[in-house]
Order: structure tokens, then C-alpha cells, then sequence
């Protein structure tokens, strides 16, 4: 009896410090994203111009996307936060894995930023239905189901999250990269995504309905509200 009784109490010490990682690393994960949200709607008010938005210069824009990904992206890509979490190196490792997870998608945003231009509905229209496609590509099943598995450092897993997501970032580059409605309507997608295993019976049918949202773009795009600025 005596033997066991401290394996016991090293167990549930365990159990409890298991808990207590998990807990702060999802709190202070959605904490920072929730922050970034507000800094990004702020940041975005009144600058949305839909398929004619201006990005300004290459310092504002990084001020902007940074805080951007961090909103979208982080929500998520918290249950990958809880995982390093939770790993022998414990809390350490999350702060590493989240910057450099965010770091991954401000490459991505310097490289839109020089291939950017604003642009007509058509455009618009053609780059939705290209994301559309891509949603049924298997490089885009690939990289989503590299991200409901164990990825060890910030960088494969954004890698993944970057190959399961650039389509639908592409379809916000298109419609108004500074639109908080395209923002939400995206992050919403993208986080279901992530937490949810692939299954066809909804993949499909949303990547047809992105097909023929872009479509629409290009047939009726004064049906698209905020897609152009106002005249």
C-alpha cells in the first residue's frame, strides 16, 4: 500500500499539471487572437475598397497582416498550441510554436503584398473560382489532413495550414483583403476546417458553391455587396 501510494500522487500531479498546461495555453491562444481581432478591425476600418483596395505601403501593410493572421489563423490552430503544450517541454515550447506559426503566414503575406494589384470584378471572379478548384485538389486534402495530426514545431504545421488555407486567403486577397465581413466569413471556414475531419459530403458542395460565387462575380457583380468601392 505504501509503495503505490506515492505512484498515485505522482500520477494525478501530473494529471493536474497536464491540465493546468492545456488550460493557459488555450486561454492565452484565444486571448491573443481575440486581441488581434480588435486591433485588426480597427486597423481595417474604413479602408475596405473591395476589388480596388490599395494595400499603402510595405510597413503598414506588415503592421496590418500580422495582427490579421493572428486573428484568423490562431483560433485554429489552438488545439496544436495545447499539443506542444503538453509535450515534455511543456509551456516553453508554445510561445516558439505560435510565433513561428504566425511567422509563417507574414512570408505568405510579404509575398502577396508584391504580387497584388488592385483589380476588376472579373478578376475577382476568376480567382474565386480558382480557389474553388483548388478546395478539391489533393494537395489541398493533404495539407488538410496534416493538420489534425501531431506536428512538432510551428513551422510544419503552418507549412500544412498554409497548403490547407491559400485558397480561401486567396479568395479574401480577392474579394477586399481590408473587409472585416470577407475576414470573418473566412476564419469561420478555415477554423472548421481544421478542427473537422475531411469529409466530402460537405468539401465538395463548399468548394462547388465557391465555384459559383465566383461566377456570379463575374456575371452580376453589382449583386455583390462591397465588391466595389462606392461611388
Amino acid at each position: 500500500m505504501d509503495d503505490t501510494t506515492p505512484t498515485h500522487g505522482a500520477a494525478a500531479d501530473w494529471t493536474r499539471t497536464l491540465t493546468a498546461r492545456t488550460a493557459a495555453a488555450l486561454v492565452v491562444t484565444l486571448a491573443l487572437a481575440a486581441g488581434c481581432w480588435i486591433i485588426s478591425v480597427g486597423q481595417m476600418y474604413g479602408m475596405n475598397m473591395g476589388v480596388a483596395t490599395r494595400l499603402g505601403s510595405f510597413a503598414f501593410f506588415v503592421a496590418v497582416w500580422v495582427p490579421m493572421m493572428a486573428a484568423m489563423m490562431l483560433p485554429g490552430a489552438a488545439l496544436a498550441v495545447v499539443r506542444r503544450a503538453r509535450a515534455n517541454d511543456g509551456l516553453r515550447a508554445a510561445p516558439a510554436f505560435v510565433i513561428t506559426y504566425v511567422g509563417v503566414w507574414t512570408v505568405v503575406g510579404v509575398g502577396a503584398y508584391w504580387l497584388y494589384r488592385p483589380h476588376g470584378t472579373v478578376a475577382a471572379g476568376v480567382l474565386v473560382i480558382s480557389a474553388g478548384v483548388y478546395e478539391l485538389t489533393p494537395l489541398k486534402q493533404a495539407c488538410r489532413r496534416r493538420c489534425h495530426q501531431s506536428t512538432r514545431s510551428g513551422l510544419g504545421f503552418g507549412l500544412c495550414c498554409v497548403g490547407s488555407s491559400i485558397g480561401l486567403m486567396l479568395v479574401l486577397l480577392a474579394l477586399g483583403v481590408m473587409s472585416v465581413f470577407w475576414m470573418v466569413v473566412i476564419t469561420v471556414i478555415t477554423v472548421a476546417q481544421k478542427l473537422l475531419p475531411s469529409r466530402g459530403a460537405i468539401d465538395v458542395p463548399l468548394a462547388l458553391a465557391i465555384v459559383g460565387f465566383g461566377a456570379l462575380i463575374i456575371a452580376a457583380p453589382a449583386h455583390i455587396p462591397g465588391l466595389m468601392p462606392s461611388m
